[in-house]
C-alpha cells in the first residue's frame, strides 16, 4: 500500500494487526461498550491520525506519515488499564507502545519521538509545539465531534472544551 508521499505504511500494517494491539483494542471495546459518546476507538485512532496529518500539512512540520500513524494509532492503547486501576492512560500507552512499535519495524529513534508523543498527548504544555507532540495533542482533541454528538450533554467535558464548531 502506498501512502500519499509515495511510501509504503507497511509498518503500519504491522501494527494494526499486531497481536498485543488487537488485544489491547479489543479490551478497550469492551470496556467502553455501553459509554455513550467519545470511545476510544479505531474511529477515533483514524480520525486523530488524519486531523494530525491535515495539521502537518497546513503548518508544514516534516514529520513521516508513519510516525504521525503510529503515534495516533497507540495514543489510547492504555485505556483498558486506566479503567482497572485508576493509572494515567498517556503513561501506560506510552509503556505499553515500545514493544508493539519495535515489532513493527520502527527503530529506536522512532520509537522515542513516538512513545514521547503519546506520553503527552494529555499535555497541555505542548499544544503550540511544531513537532508530532503538539501535533497529537491538538489532533486529538480537535478528534471530538461534540458539534454533532447526542450523548454531549451527558458528556463531563467543561463546556470550553468541547468542540462546538467543526474545525477541519
Amino acid at each position: 500500500m502506498q501512502s500519499i508521499e509515495g511510501r509504503s505504511m507497511e509498518r503500519i500494517q504491522k501494527l494494526i494487526r499486531h497481536p498485543l494491539y488487537l488485544e489491547y483494542t479489543k479490551s478497550i471495546r469492551e470496556w467502553e461498550k455501553d459509554r455513550p459518546f467519545c470511545k476510544h476507538d479505531y474511529v477515533h485512532f483514524l480520525n486523530v491520525a488524519r486531523l494530525a496529518m491535515i495539521i502537518k500539512l497546513k503548518e508544514q512540520i516534516d514529520l513521516s506519515e508513519e510516525l504521525i500513524y503510529g503515534a495516533a494509532l497507540l495514543h489510547d492503547i492504555g485505556r483498558h488499564v486506566q479503567y482497572e486501576t485508576g493509572k494515567d492512560h498517556a503513561i501506560v500507552s506510552s509503556e505499553l507502545a515500545p514493544k508493539i512499535l519495535k515489532e513493527s519495524g520502527y527503530n529506536q529513534e522512532e520509537t522515542d519521538l513516538i512513545v514521547e508523543a503519546v506520553r503527552n498527548h494529555r499535555n497541555e504544555k505542548v499544544k503550540e509545539e511544531k513537532n508530532l507532540k503538539g501535533i497529537l495533542y491538538r489532533a486529538d482533541k480537535l478528534s471530538r465531534e461534540c458539534y454533532f454528538c447526542e450523548a454531549e450533554p451527558l458528556c463531563h467535558w467543561k463546556n470550553k472544551k468541547k468542540n462546538k464548531e467543526l474545525v477541519f
